[in-house]
């Protein structure tokens, strides 16, 4: 595996990785197939995880990579399979950032956490999770319109009939809720009487980012207390604070209040722009992130680097600067 500091900054730019739901089949299998460093990656990460990590990438089916247990590996894995590719090309960026488990990525990105280390708190948080999920009644729905006011307001009227909380900040009129069976009823009953025009039920494992995590986040704790964290090259900006985090005590720290508080996204988002971010290079499967970002800060330059063709362009691109 490839563990390398890089040795520029760009003082513009930001690298961000996607969290789970980002998961395809096939997802990464260019990147193994063209590189060594990718496959050795590979094989140690299936070491850690105990499964065969590429033949869930690669064959699915998508039911299989879709569980919890094997998306989030497999999400971060695809994140640490570009940087492994990128190695020291390209000079360190002004900030990483990740959204939920893409936070862990961002952590690898910026020397906080060795590859191996995010692998293996990445198991163990899925793992968690998913216990999590299987011992309560929790899910989750997507709230279209509506503001912070109307999160306040419904969150607070809902909490006479069960738990219901912001779950991801995701853009302007787009924030998840988490709640149990009753909090979540309550909110597609109730939601456009605090101003929301549509509330969609999300197909997920459970409450993510809710109370209802408590299970996971408790014993994630100890489970991070066993890694070594260390003085990230660059400051994470953190879910929990949506503020750069450059100590590791206190990326250790927001990485467990992370399971059961919102991520906020959006405003992690605004934050980096206000410190002069220009740019967001996505880094992981998919385009989710990119998408986001251009509905909270239009004006900013975005990228997505997901395919072998994505890394080999971006590297182009750093020999022209």
């Amino acid at each position: 595996m490839l563990d390398k500091p890089r040795k520029l900054r760009m003082d513009k730019t930001a690298f961000v990785f996607p969290g789970q739901a980002s998961q395809y089949v096939g997802m990464a299998r260019d990147l193994h197939d063209a590189s060594l460093d990718v496959r050795s990656l590979f094989e140690s990460a299936s070491r850690i995880l105990d499964f065969d990590l590429a033949e869930a990438c690669f064959d699915g089916p998508l039911e299989k990579l879709t569980r919890t247990e094997h998306t989030q590996p497999a999400v971060l894995v695809h994140s640490l399979a570009i940087l492994t590719m990128i190695g020291d090309s390209l000079p360190v960026p002004a900030f990483c950032a990740g959204h939920s488990l893409g936070e862990y990525s961002a952590h690898a990105c910026a020397g906080t956490l060795s590859f191996e280390d995010a692998i293996a708190a990445v198991r163990d948080r899925s793992r968690l999770m998913k216990s999590a999920c299987d011992s309560t009644d929790g899910t989750m729905a997507a709230a279209i319109g509506g503001d912070d006011n109307s999160v306040s307001r419904m969150v607070k009227d809902a909490s006479k009939h069960g738990i219901l909380q912001p779950a991801n900040y995701n853009s302007p009129g787009q924030i998840a809720m988490s709640g149990d069976a009753a909090g979540i009823q309550f909110a597609h009953e109730h939601h456009k009487e605090y101003g929301f025009k549509r509330m969609l039920p999300l197909k997920v494992g459970g409450a993510f980012h809710s109370p209802l995590m408590q299970f996971a986040a408790d014993r994630m704790d100890g489970a991070l207390a066993g890694l070594e964290f260390s003085t990230p090259e660059c400051p994470v900006v953190a879910n929990v604070t949506a503020e750069p985090v450059d100590s590791p005590e206190s990326g250790r720290e927001l990485l467990v209040k992370q399971i059961t508080a919102p991520v906020k996204w959006m405003q992690s988002v605004q934050k980096m722009c206000d410190l002069g971010v220009t740019r967001f290079v996505e880094i992981g499967p998919g385009k989710v992130l990119t998408g986001l970002i251009k509905k909270i800060a239009p004006d900013v330059e975005t990228a997505n680097i997901d395919t072998l063709e994505d890394v080999e362009l971006l590297l182009q691109e750093s020999e022209v600067a």
